[in-house]
């Protein structure tokens, strides 16, 4: 099933969750982890489309590991509304070394089962993903 080169499997849970995400906006945002004993990733949280990047950003645990997609409406210089699908490699320092690894093995298999992301950010502390950073990959 999973093995150290090809990363975690992914539940097929998290493939739907993003498709509604990503169709239906049916969320602001959706926040993975890594089940190391089912050797998956699944999903953690769901933030409904009226929660804002505030909320996102406090959904993240301080001390562990997380992949997040956030859907991010702005509005560009010629005034036209749109959307950007973010997705976000939370990796605090102060989590394991051992889940730190694992999460950056994982990532690139993960990131290819969610078809449609179109900005990657990489995190290890709130700085590296405020809203300023956020508006600033969007354009």
């Amino acid at each position: 099933m999973a093995n150290a080169a090809s990363g975690m499997a992914v539940n097929d849970d998290c493939k739907l969750k993003f498709l509604e995400l990503k169709a239906k906006r049916t969320y602001r945002f959706i926040i993975f982890k890594i089940d190391e004993k089912q050797k998956q990733v699944i999903v953690d949280k769901l933030g409904e489309p009226t929660l804002g990047y505030e909320d996102f950003a406090a959904s993240l645990p301080a001390d562990e590991c997380r992949y997040a997609i956030y859907d991010f409406d702005f509005v560009t210089e010629e005034n036209c509304q749109k959307s950007k699908i973010f997705f976000i490699a939370w990796s605090p320092d102060t989590s394991r070394v051992r889940s730190k690894m694992l999460y950056a093995s994982s990532k690139d298999r993960f990131k290819r089962e969610l078809d449609g992301i179109q900005v990657e950010l990489q995190a290890t502390d709130p700085t590296e993903m405020g809203l300023d950073v956020i508006r600033s990959r969007a354009n």
